[in-house]
């Protein structure tokens, strides 16, 4: 019974710094030092690297700051609140790391340490994006067949059916797209 009585007392003084903390966002120091090391622990348990721990941490309170007059008090500690925010950092810290990761494979094809691979990869990038700079000067039939087709790697029938016309036609626009795309880059490289 006692300490069911002294759980209420913890939850009332914690709300009690919440709320100072909404009115003054200078009070926002004691419910940070209160609950640092356990958002800290949490987090570095997570991501295993002492300095992205730290980042994240970091990042952890400075939302829960921004946030925090939109909290509201619900009879949860607030740790809670901030392992909420934690893991929500955390997932979008590995997204974001996947992707960087899936453009640089892409853009250097995979490639060892060889600098002359990573160039080529470069280069090809490039290419790629004079290739599709091309295909928007395309009229605009042609441009949205040869994206659908090759970038978006759809069938002629799925094309023909989204662009409300036969087969024919479509293979057709898709023919004269080619050879429109032929002529200008061979005006590009001569």
């Amino acid at each position: 019974m006692q300490a069911a009585a002294k759980t209420d007392v913890d939850h009332s003084a914690e709300r009690a710094l919440i709320q100072a903390a909404q009115q003054d966002r200078s009070r926002f120091a004691d419910l940070y030092e209160a609950n640092f090391e356990r958002v800290y622990a949490y987090v570095v348990r997570r991501v295993r690297d002492r300095d992205e721990a730290q980042d994240i941490t970091a990042d952890v309170f400075h939302l829960a700051l921004k946030s925090l007059p939109r909290f509201e008090w619900r009879g949860i500690p607030f740790a809670a609140w901030l392992f909420r925010i934690a893991s929500n950092e955390i997932a979008d810290r590995s997204k974001r790391i996947a992707r960087r990761r899936a453009q640089e494979r892409e853009i250097s094809f995979e490639t060892t340490n060889d600098r002359g691979e990573v160039v080529a990869g470069i280069d090809e990038a490039e290419r790629r994006g004079r290739l599709f700079g091309l295909v928007e000067r395309l009229p605009r039939d042609q441009s949205r067949v040869i994206v659908m087709r090759f970038a978006e790697q759809k069938s002629i029938r799925e094309i023909a059916t989204a662009l409300g016309r036969s087969e024919g036609s479509v293979k057709q626009l898709q023919f004269r797209g080619l050879q429109n795309l032929r002529v200008r880059i061979g005006d590009t490289n001569g």
